[in-house]
């Protein structure tokens, strides 16, 4: 795990469009249905829109009917940091990037099988980074 990213507010804003900012610096919250990634089935990894931090896989994403994206694990533990969130009345664990604070989303226990875990994670907190792409990459400068 690489060391803290730490920017000014003004830094963070110059990098993010106003809807990144205010879910990952200022811990809000996209509608849900609206995100780009909610219905989103790529085969990739879902990076950190700060900083580009691997936090979650396609392989672990699945249907959860939030209209958020839903994972059942992190890419690592030590990607994710939890952090109890008492806003809006309630008892939730906070998820933020472990390498820059980005606010996520929350986890919740009402998920599948094997973790039993709900990643419940906002589009505008993430950017995709697809395998086919990649691959395509790749062939185009090997010459196939």
């Amino acid at each position: 795990m690489s060391d803290k990213i730490e920017k000014t507010e003004s830094e963070w804003q110059s990098q993010l469009t106003p809807e990144q900012f205010h879910v990952t610096r200022e811990k809000g919250t996209e509608p849900a249905f609206t995100g780009k990634y909610w219905d989103h089935k790529g085969d990739g990894i879902y990076r950190c829109v700060c900083c580009g931090l691997e936090l979650f896989s396609s392989d672990t994403k699945y249907k959860s009917g939030t209209g958020w994206p839903s994972f059942w694990q992190p890419v690592a533990k030590d990607h994710v940091e939890e952090n109890r969130d008492t806003s809006y009345g309630m008892v939730r664990t906070e998820l933020e990037c472990s390498r820059c604070g980005a606010h996520l989303g929350h986890v919740f226990d009402d998920g599948p099988q094997p973790t039993g875990q709900r990643y419940c994670i906002n589009s505008a907190s993430l950017n995709f980074e697809g395998t086919e792409s990649a691959k395509n990459d790749s062939k185009s400068t090997s010459g196939e």
